[in-house]
């Protein structure tokens, strides 16, 4: 009992509290701004925690971690402009909503199950950490090149009406991840530029392809009185909605919990899959791309769900589970800390007051969420000759903000032309997204796999999580042909 005091009492002293509203507020700020992603925030804030205790300045950095995983949603929803990596698949429904005059319930919806995956991923954070962490060690090539392919068969689902146009644009996508140095020989491929050794960034093709396409449609009616609907009637989701937030959001959490744990998956991939099992779970897929609140509840809950997940192998075995457990790594060592084992028993009061301050701050993105999502909602009365070329200012410093590297922002142009172009067309621009994120995967632990089993494609076959996925993969493929065929057949 007096354990479990000293945990509460250490997680809700005043000044810890003050910290991770601090992070919190500041990680939302973040997330929303194109181009700043979650890993860049916790880095740039991380040197202010040099002078905190331990427990104060972990948990400011989880709560930027936090807050900007959810706040990549607001200008997802409300701008066609996902904040970070994260939040593209939420873009795709969220952005529908606005255009209908419903970004008030969008955003309800998307903070209600960003706080439910948040809340389940604690959960296991608590309750199954060290048993969960076991499993993410058996992840080998093999099973890391069947997850991958089993994110790029979202393909199939996020294509549209026109599956073929879909698969064309996440194989250019694929294509595009080669351009680059080999991550197994090393060997330069398809250039011979030095900005292109390191591969095209994804992040700026995002924003090009959401975002300053967007801007360029916008250009073309300018001048129109045609504005958006910025009332918000209502804060809170409808009841249906809510079902359907209770219904979703638990199960994709808990599928970015377990996304989160393994090593080198993100949030991104964490949102894609959970999309993906939403559509196959719904009773209305034909909905998805034109505004479900299944598809944002989705999105959101299993983006979310990889910020606890990440944490349990980080503490456990002192793996992180993505680039933002890595800095948090760093600030337990600067501390004087090591994450891992020996983490559980030299500094137990620590290890569970950032079990239950991962909890608190989830409870404070939702509080803030809910609190400012009239203010957030004001941008869609900005008129368009103001906003238009806000949006150009902020794709640009977030193209450039990566790598301080103006390529980046030609690269961010050229994607927008692209991006608009393939609107015209009626070209879906999520598949060459998903292709660039996962391609680079799905390619490099193909090869090591191969070269590990030399050349026995058995290796593909050898594992329980290896045939899991690949029935998850034939599921998701025959899901997706039928409701092709279906709709041909009407």
């Amino acid at each position: 009992m007096s354990f479990f005091l000293e945990v509460v009492q250490s997680a809700f002293s005043p000044m810890v509290l003050f910290y991770m509203f601090a992070g919190v507020a500041a990680g939302i700020c973040i997330g929303a701004l194109p181009g700043l992603t979650a890993t860049m925030g916790v880095a740039l804030l991380l040197p202010l925690t040099f002078g905190m205790d331990a427990t104060s300045g972990i948990l400011m950095l989880l709560g930027i971690y936090v807050g900007a995983i959810y706040g990549g949603s607001i200008s997802a929803i409300l701008l066609h402009t996902p904040g970070t990596p994260a939040s593209a698949a939420t873009a795709i429904d969220g952005y529908q909503f606005s255009k209908r005059g419903e970004a008030g319930r969008a955003l309800g919806i998307a903070t209600l199950s960003s706080y439910i995956g948040g809340v389940v991923s604690c959960l296991c954070l608590w309750l199954i950490s060290p048993q969960l962490a076991k499993l993410a060690l058996k992840f080998s090539s093999a099973e890391f090149f069947l997850l991958a392919v089993f994110g790029l068969c979202i393909i199939a689902n996020i294509s549209g009406e026109n599956m073929a146009k879909g698969l064309i644009c996440g194989f250019l996508g694929i294509l595009t991840a080669t351009v680059g140095i080999d991550s197994v020989t090393s060997y330069i491929r398809f250039t011979d530029n030095a900005n292109l050794l390191s591969g095209i960034q994804y992040i700026p093709v995002m924003i090009g392809l959401f975002a300053m396409s967007q801007a360029f449609e916008t250009i073309e009616d300018i001048y129109s009185t045609d504005e958006i609907d910025a009332t918000v009637t209502r804060l809170l989701p409808t009841k249906e909605d809510m079902k359907t937030m209770f219904r979703v959001a638990p199960v994709t959490g808990l599928i970015g919990t377990i996304i989160g744990i393994i090593p080198g998956a993100g949030a991104d991939i964490g949102s894609f899959v959970g999309y993906n099992t939403a559509r196959g779970m719904s009773k209305h897929p034909e909905l998805f791309g034109k505004g479900s609140p299944e598809a944002v509840a989705a999105s959101e809950g299993g983006n979310n769900g990889v910020t606890g997940g990440a944490m349990i192998p980080m503490l456990t075995l002192g793996v992180p589970g993505d680039a933002v457990a890595a800095i948090m790594i760093g600030a337990l060592t600067i501390q004087g800390l090591t994450p891992g084992p020996m983490l559980f028993k030299t500094n137990k009061v620590l290890v569970y007051t950032i079990f239950l301050g991962m909890f608190v701050a989830n409870t404070i993105m939702v509080l803030l969420g809910f609190s400012c999502i009239r203010l957030f909602t004001k941008v869609l009365s900005v008129p368009k000759t103001i906003l238009t070329p806000v949006i150009f200012i902020l794709c640009v410093v977030g193209s450039y903000a990566m790598r301080s590297n103006f390529y980046d922002v030609g690269t961010m142009l050229i994607a927008g032309v692209i991006g608009w172009l393939m609107g015209k067309v009626k070209i879906p621009t999520s598949p060459a997204i998903l292709g660039l994120i996962l391609g680079p995967m799905a390619e490099k632990n193909f090869r090591t796999a191969l070269l590990k089993s030399s050349g026995n494609v058995g290796v593909f076959f050898n594992t329980p999580i290896c045939w899991f996925f690949l029935a998850l993969i034939a599921f998701t493929l025959f899901g997706a042909i039928r409701g092709q065929l279906k709709k041909k057949a009407e």
